[in-house]
């Protein structure tokens, strides 16, 4: 049997080289999935003794181990039986190169992934920016994948110098082929970085109105307050004036009303108390002033200003409108009545202007 192993031959190495290396591969195969799911096992139990998640992102990382890189490797350590010429030997080596590369980079991509699903979910998902950490994970995966290919390349004997200038010009021509979407990616980076908004803001730019809802590379969308959804480019959204309403600390209140010229000049002095005081009872404000603005056509006019120390609009409307009914009862409780617009007529009849063109004759 032995000897029909040595005599016989496949591809021009004997049959009996050829059982031993699918031995070593198979055997290889297990052994190596075997220690991968010891000292995964080992890294659990030392990880659940510690709080740092830097150990657990090191167990998910070893998890993504593919098997079929396993295997690989595990064909090249059993191609170590087979009496190979010099040439093989060479690209053997290489083929080693290109199964470490392969799987040290999927260690690196399942790494960056982690890192952004944490950085995007839980209490982390307040203090980072979801743009600059989806434009980050893009940017080292681009990254990672390049060298990654770069390396294979000139591992096996391609000079790369070329075709890392020619990669370069192709760039340029590509970067001005998608300059607009370029442009959206630069703005959406700008946000992130300056922050002008976040998710959950409600903000005005020339007529739309509504919350952020989402915050994307290119767009961003909107939930107006009619219900529509409207998706705005980002750089189009960054030429506007914003005015974010969420970062209000408090909201400035301006209002004027006027009163009938029958009011005697004492009760006009009572009135800016009676503003104060309704503004005051109100709740939740900070009066700034109160006064007899000036002498309209039909009415005396008066303004105050007062600030709502909590920026919310349907406590602010709640507010107001306990503010002009304390000023309705405080009024007529005076004596005092609010003005309308009213125009005065006189008629003059017949013989009265006969009488005064005889006088002024």
């Amino acid at each position: 049997m032995e000897q029909w192993l040595d005599v016989n031959t496949f591809l021009g190495l004997a049959a009996n080289e050829w059982w031993r290396a699918i031995a070593a591969t198979v055997v290889s195969y297990i052994f190596i999935v075997s220690l991968a799911k010891f000292l995964i096992a080992r890294l659990e139990i030392l990880a659940a003794r510690t709080v740092t998640r830097l150990d657990d992102m090191l167990v998910e990382v070893l998890k993504h181990t593919h098997r079929f890189v396993i295997a690989f490797a595990a064909l090249l350590i059993g191609s170590e039986f087979l009496s190979m010429t010099g040439k093989w030997e060479i690209r053997i080596s290489h083929l080693w190169f290109i199964v470490i590369a392969v799987q040290i980079a999927l260690w690196i991509n399942r790494g960056l992934s982690i890192w952004t699903t944490e950085r995007l979910q839980g209490q982390s998902a307040t203090s980072h920016s979801p743009i600059i950490t989806t434009m980050m994970a893009w940017i080292f995966r681009a990254l990672l994948w390049s060298v990654l290919i770069l390396a294979m390349l000139s591992n096996v004997g391609v000079n790369i110098t070329a075709f890392v200038a020619s990669l370069g010009v192709g760039g340029v021509a590509v970067a001005l082929a998608l300059q607009s979407i370029l442009s959206d990616l630069f703005a959406s980076a700008a946000i992130g970085l300056d922050k002008p908004f976040e998710i959950g803001d409600f903000i005005v730019f020339g007529d739309i109105a509504g919350n952020i809802e989402h915050i994307g590379l290119k767009t961003t969308r909107i939930r107006s307050l009619s219900g529509e959804q409207i998706v705005c480019s980002n750089t189009e959204l960054l030429k506007n004036t914003i005015h974010n309403y969420k970062r209000m600390s408090e909201r400035r209140i301006l209002f004027g009303f006027g009163i009938t010229y029958e009011a005697s000049p004492e009760q006009v002095r009572q009135v800016p108390a009676i503003v104060k005081n309704a503004i005051e009872s109100a709740g939740t404000t900070r009066f700034d002033r109160a006064h007899m603005k000036g002498f309209g056509e039909s009415a005396l006019q008066f303004e105050a200003v007062y600030y709502v120390t909590n920026p919310d609009y349907n406590l602010y409307m709640d507010i107001q409108q306990s503010i002009n009914l304390e000023l309705m009862t405080e009024l007529a409780a005076n004596g005092i009545h609010f003005a309308r617009p009213t125009r005065t007529l006189h008629i003059v009849s017949s013989g009265e202007v006969s009488d005064k063109l005889s006088e002024e004759n």
